[in-house]
């Protein structure tokens, strides 16, 4: 039998669980020397069906005029997906500064831990990426998840590809980094499945055409509203709402 004395008011808890989880996704603020501009500008947006949620993203300043960034989606939804994307972004977190250099070696790092410390069933497709500052070359591993990409000119240029599987899955995989020259004014977007797998009333997805298709069109070369344009297109597409987390990340190389 169950009493007024035994029901558990948990709104409390949701709120600061949401308000915790946004912390974790707060732009850093990166301090130059005067003289020198930043090399790579950059905006995020996560937009949740629920309080908290599975998605995350996150901007890492490194040692040696390096950036890290990540977009990761945890698998499942609601309170068990948040707890797993708050333990890849922790261990994301520390694994990057110990090897800045080394993004194949981040991401074996927080395959393992993740592995370790979640059950079987639980894993998180995860794409991260170091812009290297001198050379403008951005070394990237794509673990199971939504091909990043390229935009130069208003173009599409180059597809960034999964190669391994999601981290979690498997105590021993092995992951490799792969490379990718970029150029000033070259946007890289990455995204989760919740802004490309949206339908519309009659039914049609969105799509990565659609989401290609609303970064080619923004006039503006700045990360935010590169951002808030795609959300803008895919609310415009999908009347009834989001059905899945959605997150969008872009990065300007100046």
């Amino acid at each position: 039998m169950t009493t007024d004395s035994m029901v558990v008011d948990v709104s409390k808890d949701w709120a600061i669980a949401r308000d915790v989880q946004q912390r974790f996704m707060e732009l850093p603020i990166r301090e130059l020397p005067k003289m020198r501009p930043r090399a790579l500008t950059y905006s995020a947006r996560c937009r949740q069906v629920w309080a908290i949620g599975g998605d995350c993203f996150d901007f890492l300043p490194l040692p040696g005029r390096r950036t890290a960034f990540a977009v990761a989606d945890a698998s499942g939804k609601g309170l068990p997906a948040a707890l797993i994307a708050a333990n890849v972004q922790s261990s994301l977190r520390t694994a990057a500064l110990f090897a800045p250099e080394n993004a194949a070696a981040v991401i074996t790092a927080v395959n393992r831990q993740l592995h370790g410390s979640t059950p079987a069933e639980r894993y998180a497709t995860l794409f991260y990426g170091v812009f290297e500052e001198d050379t403008r070359a951005l070394q990237y591993v794509n673990a199971g998840h939504n091909p990043a990409f390229v935009v130069r000119g208003g173009e599409l240029v180059a597809w960034l590809d999964a190669d391994a599987p999601p981290v979690g899955l498997f105590a021993d995989t092995a992951y490799e980094a792969r490379s990718v020259q970029l150029n000033v004014g070259d946007v890289i977007v990455a995204y989760t499945d919740g802004m490309v797998e949206a339908r519309n009333a009659g039914g049609e997805d969105w799509g990565v055409s659609g989401l290609v298709s609303a970064v080619t069109a923004c006039p503006a070369r700045k990360p935010a509203k590169i951002v808030q344009s795609a959300l803008d297109a895919l609310a415009e597409f999908s009347t009834d709402g989001p059905s899945d987390d959605a997150t969008i990340l872009a990065t300007l190389v100046n």
